[in-house]
């Protein structure tokens, strides 16, 4: 749920997209501020990729170490994203400019992490179908942006990251108020070994 903190950036960065930003007067606080909610999300990132692994493992390894690579990957592409958002802020008290983004690797996380708990069934499965749903929309918000037939702050972009973040949340409400599943199914190779 820490992953979340994130939201106000979206309003806190708004000065940053506007093209006079660099040579611009006015505080950089909510820029600042933005960052250091960024920093907390990438480490929420490598978290809760850890503590869930010793669960998921148990269905597929293999699976879950690319869950914990991604989130890891993830938490990296924030922190240059964070980097490259303070240098903008200090070329622009220099006076010089840049942008910044990140969404295309919780699309991924949203399939490993979700395939591992459907198949385990460790929450009830119309939590990973959320997931499963918001993926795709996702990568196609993204690859809309990446070809510029959509802004990445327009209400298509923010409407296609809503089955990500309602996954999110729901997962983490779920696990924080009921937990996993007591008795969850295990892969067969799993079952064979013990």
């Amino acid at each position: 749920m820490l992953t979340f903190v994130s939201i106000p950036t979206l309003a806190l960065y708004k000065p940053v997209h506007d093209p006079k930003f660099i040579v611009g007067p006015g505080p950089d606080t909510g820029v600042f501020f933005g960052g250091i909610l960024e920093v907390i999300v990438g480490l929420a990132c490598i978290g809760t990729a850890v503590a869930l692994y010793p669960v998921v493992k148990r269905q597929n390894e293999g699976v879950a170490l690319g869950f914990v690579g991604t989130r890891i990957l993830e938490a990296g592409t924030i922190f240059v994203g964070v980097a490259c958002l303070l240098s903008v802020v200090t070329l622009r008290q220099a006076g010089v400019g840049a942008e910044v983004g990140q969404s295309f690797l919780p699309a991924v996380n949203a399939l490993l992490l979700g395939s591992l708990l459907y198949q385990s069934r460790l929450v009830p499965r119309i939590l990973p179908l959320i997931g499963f749903i918001g993926a795709p929309l996702l990568v196609a918000a993204d690859v809309a942006v990446l070809f510029g037939f959509i802004g990445s702050t327009s209400p298509q972009a923010a409407l296609s990251a809503l089955p990500i973040a309602l996954w999110e949340f729901s997962l983490g409400v779920w696990l924080v108020v009921k937990g996993f599943t007591p008795s969850p199914i295990l892969s067969s190779t799993t079952q064979m070994q013990d």
